[in-house]
């Protein structure tokens, strides 16, 4: 029998059916390796350090390039999981008031992004 691939790790994108763990987040997955690659940088971490956002960066056309379709891939999957969840508050009884505010916008807003209708 197989595993279906019910989610992918938000940093290297392999599928749960490719890792040994998968831990889920907010919206966002990572596997077990991506951890081991943290604990390692982070373990290694230069005490002086100065926080620059990945797109701040000094990268060539290419290396941002490469970067766009993986970022594209992982807002996918977030925006998949975001619509999985409102659809389970609506299974639950929730009101598109309700969610709206949960997520900060209208009422209307929310029905318009969420409900599958035109």
């Amino acid at each position: 029998m197989t595993t279906a691939v019910l989610a992918h790790c938000s940093f290297c994108a392999r599928p749960n059916t490719e890792v040994a763990t998968l831990v889920s987040g907010p919206g966002v997955f990572i596997c077990d390796g991506c951890v081991s690659l943290c604990a390692s940088v982070i373990a290694g971490k230069p005490t002086s350090i100065a926080a620059v956002a990945p797109w701040e960066q000094e990268l060539t056309l290419e290396e941002v390039l490469s970067r766009l379709s993986p970022v594209a891939a992982a807002g996918t999957q977030v925006q998949q999981n975001l619509t999985a969840w409102v659809r389970k508050a609506r299974a639950l009884g929730g009101t598109w008031t309700q969610i709206g505010t949960a997520l900060g916008m209208t009422r209307q807003s929310a029905w318009e992004r969420f409900s599958g209708e035109d």
